[in-house]
């Protein structure tokens, strides 16, 4: 299931690349959003090519594929920008981008830029929250309940989740259907459950302010 939701996720067929042109490399957990925002803007100098989302659940990963990325694609593309924030990479990533001159997401994770990394931190009272997006809400199962053991193992939702106390659904759309999947992911896990609606947040300035530049 984890390849097909990769690839699901994952634009195909990069555009001509050529003076002008921006290549996105970008965590396929932000595709959908990233493509909207493309659609909306009429970003059509922008291209998008996604990393598996499924590297979230293994962080020590992303910095290897990003670069990897980069330099596959690099000598076509007049810039690149990294779309990822640090996400668990201890700023590691940050360290490869800037070597490698290119630009990244600021940021610790996508639920900071989503809300806007101000308002983000401003809730320092968070630390028994836990965070879903659309992406998460809609992959729950994939990224959540069964890497974690819970499908096999119901017991373990008290041992993992035990010093949470509320699930926090950042929306980046208005769906009710996704607010009623976040609302029983909530139930599952045994926690409160806290709807935001985000937007795209930083993610649409950060991506407007690159295309700006083409």
């Amino acid at each position: 299931m984890g390849a097909r939701i990769d690839r699901d996720l994952t634009e195909t067929g990069l555009a001509a690349a050529g003076a002008g042109r921006i290549l996105l490399v970008a965590c396929g957990a932000l595709a959908h959003e990233i493509l909207a925002l493309k659609r909306a803007n009429g970003w059509d100098h922008m291209d998008l090519q996604c990393l598996p989302a499924k590297l979230h659940l293994t962080p020590e990963r992303i910095t290897d594929e990003v670069e990897k990325a980069v330099a596959t694609h690099r000598a076509v593309y007049e810039r690149i920008f990294v779309v990822y924030a640090d996400c668990g990479t201890g700023g590691l990533l940050q360290a490869k981008c800037a070597e490698m001159g290119v630009e990244m997401v600021a940021g610790p994770h996508c639920y900071a830029f989503y809300e806007g990394l101000d308002r983000f931190a401003a809730h320092e009272d968070e630390i028994s929250a836990f965070y879903l997006t659309d992406f998460l809400v809609r992959q729950f199962d994939a990224f959540v309940w069964k890497p974690m053991g819970l499908d096999r193992h119901p017991e373990l939702r008290d041992m993992i989740f035990g010093n949470y106390t509320r699930l926090i659904y950042l929306a980046q759309t208005d769906d009710a259907a996704l607010r009623a999947r976040a609302r029983d992911c909530a139930r599952r896990l045994g926690l409160a459950y806290e709807y935001r609606f985000t937007g795209y947040g930083d993610l649409a300035y950060a991506l407007a302010a690159q295309a700006g530049r083409g």
